[in-house]
């Protein structure tokens, strides 16, 4: 990563109706990958998923050839994810879950994998681009042209998402390659966010300098909206 350095952040609040925080995120800038987790509210244990998809993508080594580091990522969510449908058979649940959203970058190539409705945004000369796409009951009513983005934020079933680690036997992750440029920063999210925040607001605060000060800004933002969703933002800036 001799040719682009990265500069992150990160910060998770419960929010101001939840109980407990199912979120769980992870910043390890030193070995280019970032991660957020959000468990699956109404389910049983939301908080093991998403703990568990994050402390097992702690444990990665340290590999140098990105298309290495994003193998090693699809491998250990897969392990997860049978884990995952295991525990939920021993316990006798109908259902334990978590969306995910990885970012990792080598210098100046990086990969975004998910699954679910946690979110990876890129902030470029002042131009937000979400890179990600929700797998969700709201955005697929979205792309069929039945619903609008404003409708979606505030749908009774928005909570709903068609892929996720517990969901199905098979955890089908979905992909982008990104060129990083120097300026570029990155944003990676629970839909606790981006509920509470458009994305001109988001935007707006991603252009500071600090990613702390950022990642605290994005989750104040949301809790001056009533945050009725634990909030999880990942901040990662690059620059030569």
């Amino acid at each position: 990563m001799t040719d682009m350095h990265y500069k992150a952040a990160s910060y998770s609040h419960v929010g101001m109706v939840r109980k407990i925080n199912e979120d769980a995120c992870l910043e390890l800038t030193w070995d280019g990958l970032w991660a957020v987790a959000d468990g699956m509210g109404g389910h049983a244990a939301g908080d093991y998923v998403s703990s568990l998809a994050v402390d097992s993508l702690r444990q990665l080594p340290l590999l140098h050839n990105l298309g290495d580091v994003a193998q090693a990522v699809r491998d250990t969510l897969t392990r997860v994810n049978a884990s995952v449908r295991s525990e939920t058979s021993r316990r006798g649940v109908a259902m334990m879950g978590s969306t995910v959203v990885v970012l990792a970058a080598r210098g100046a190539r990086a990969v975004g994998l998910w699954a679910g409705d946690s979110r990876l945004y890129r902030l470029r000369d002042g131009q937000l681009a979400r890179l990600s796409h929700d797998h969700s009951y709201v955005q697929e009513l979205q792309d069929s042209g039945l619903l609008s983005e404003a409708e979606a934020r505030v749908h009774p079933r928005g909570n709903i998402v068609t892929r996720a680690i517990g969901v199905e036997e098979h955890l089908d992750l979905q992909t982008v390659d990104l060129h990083v440029a120097p300026g570029d920063t990155y944003l990676l999210c629970s839909d606790g966010l981006n509920k509470t925040a458009e994305d001109h607001e988001i935007a707006d605060v991603l252009g500071h300098a600090d990613p702390y000060q950022v990642v605290r800004s994005l989750v104040h933002l949301g809790l001056t909206r009533g945050a009725p969703d634990n909030i999880t933002a990942v901040v990662v800036k690059a620059n030569r």
